[in-house]
């Protein structure tokens, strides 16, 4: 019972945080994908290191903001 709840309340978060980025700028858009793969890089290559994890977000959110410049 408690595996259905918690799917059900992750499904709709996961609905509420899709639909808040629909009106997001193509650069806003960069930014964020960008920070979520240098998260992800960050956290594999300093074997799952908090400060890697963070620095990795970081530097992928500058280069994706970058990147998307108009």
């Amino acid at each position: 019972m408690n595996r259905r709840i918690l799917a059900a309340v992750g499904g709709a978060t996961l609905a509420l945080a899709l639909g808040a980025c629909s009106d997001m700028t193509r650069q806003e858009r960069g930014t964020v994908a960008g920070a979520a793969i240098g998260g992800v890089a960050g956290n594999v290559v300093t074997g799952g290191s908090t400060a890697g994890t963070l620095g990795g977000a970081a530097v992928g959110g500058v280069v994706g903001h970058e990147v998307t410049r108009p």
